[in-house]
């Protein structure tokens, strides 16, 4: 069946940077786009990135716009988030999608001194 397992959150202070990771299966990567989506506390859930299946075309949330960087390796099956110059802001749960039909369980992300 299909399953995305998040992995890479935790504490960092602001300023900080961290790497998501989105492991994939039951399904073949190469053939499909993923985002990435955040809920902070009491927040709809917003969308952060995205990246197509074919051509790797990308795109940024205004908020995270030159500071995130979302890729893909599909030989290892993952999707990845690079946050830099974290903020406080950005804290939330943050999840990957398929197609917003398959969720994984979330990672946490606090940005905190």
């Amino acid at each position: 069946q299909v399953q995305l397992v998040e992995s890479g959150g935790g504490l960092v202070q602001p300023g900080g940077s961290l790497r998501l990771s989105c492991v994939v299966s039951g399904f073949t990567l190469d053939n499909y786009a993923i985002a990435w989506f955040r809920q902070a506390p009491g927040q709809q859930r917003e969308g952060v990135s995205c990246i197509s299946s074919s051509d790797g075309n990308t795109y940024y949330g205004d908020s995270v716009k030159g500071r995130f960087t979302i890729s893909r390796d599909n030989a290892k099956n993952t999707v990845y988030l690079q946050m830099n110059d974290l903020k406080p802001e950005d804290t939330a749960v943050y999840y990957c999608s398929l197609g917003r039909y398959y969720w994984g369980q979330g990672t946490q992300v606090t940005v905190s001194s």
